[in-house]
């Protein structure tokens, strides 16, 4: 059996479509799966199993990624398809069977897992998983040697979404365990006030220093992960982490982190409040997340790692 499986290219999105991935595995023990994502995730679908290729989408003008992948997978012909991008590709491809997301739906008050999970018309939502092999474990063991360490995720994809820097070094500094800094490639400028307001001694900087599979080994480790609304906090939870995600001007209705040991906190204002006001402009990279004290972060996260 054959299928191709296409998810997102943002990182949180595809974490989150792994319950799904996982919930095909062991519906069909026997198929063999060519997965389509972005190129950031990419690396953590390799050692899934029964994974014949990983196809990355690298944007390309005039939708040429598309082009790449129609050309990649049109030579076969699919006994299932799963589009999570609701993409053309899905219906010109020879498939026996295909599953695409309704992506209008969204709109809905329903989780992103919960909304991949009826896809298969699961009985229950299918938690995001990972795959994390032996030599990233390992390579975790050395950069996180000891246990007890809370994380901290300062960055998100936009400003709005950012609980400031110097919250969360008061945090960092109000609950006296070693404290690791997470980030992507790219993202050191954006972690950089949290790094330097932190004292060398007993900080781990996990900031764009590793790939994404040794990172979520790293993650898998913490005994708490507290970061903004972003994939790295979808990625923690994703990993088994403790996960305290920060919400504000984004909706904790689609977006919360997954799974039992997670849990949330926002702002005093909704999302509404936020963000359907006049003269709102999503362009603006200022912070929104100022209201949020960090009295109330600090008690949720005692009270998880308690």
């Amino acid at each position: 059996m054959q299928i191709l499986f296409i998810t997102s290219n943002r990182l949180g999105d595809a974490v989150l479509s792994t319950g799904l991935l996982g919930a095909l595995i062991e519906r069909h023990p026997e198929a063999r799966l060519t997965i389509a994502c972005g190129a950031l995730p990419a690396p953590l679908f390799a050692t899934t199993p029964n994974v014949d290729r990983v196809l990355p989408l690298v944007k390309r003008p005039w939708a040429g990624h598309w082009l790449e992948l129609w050309r990649a997978a049109v030579g076969r012909r699919w006994d299932l398809v799963v589009d999570l991008r609701a993409s053309v590709i899905a219906w010109t491809l020879r498939a026996g069977q295909r599953r695409v997301l309704d992506t209008g739906k969204s709109s809905a008050r329903v989780h992103r897992v919960r909304q991949l999970s009826d896809l298969l018309e699961l009985a229950q939502p299918a938690a995001p998983r990972l795959w994390i092999d032996a030599d990233c474990r390992a390579r975790a063991e050395e950069l996180v040697p000891e246990p007890g360490v809370v994380c901290l995720g300062p960055t998100a994809n936009w400003g709005g979404k950012r609980w400031p820097a110097e919250h969360f070094a008061e945090l960092g500094r109000r609950l006296q365990r070693p404290v690791a800094v997470v980030g992507a490639e790219g993202e050191r400028e954006m972690a950089a006030p949290l790094l330097d307001s932190l004292p060398a001694e007993g900080r781990i900087d996990l900031v764009g220093s590793e790939e994404l599979p040794v990172l979520a080994a790293c993650l898998a480790r913490m005994a708490l992960y507290v970061g903004n609304d972003s994939g790295l906090m979808h990625l923690a939870a994703a990993a088994g982490a403790p996960t305290l995600g920060l919400f504000g001007p984004s909706r904790h209705e689609h977006y919360a982190p997954w799974g039992e040991a997670c849990a949330f906190v926002r702002t005093p204002e909704s999302y509404e409040q936020l963000v359907e006001v006049p003269g709102f402009d999503h362009r603006n990279q200022r912070s929104l997340m100022t209201s949020l004290g960090v009295d109330a972060v600090e008690a949720k996260a005692r009270e998880m790692l308690a």
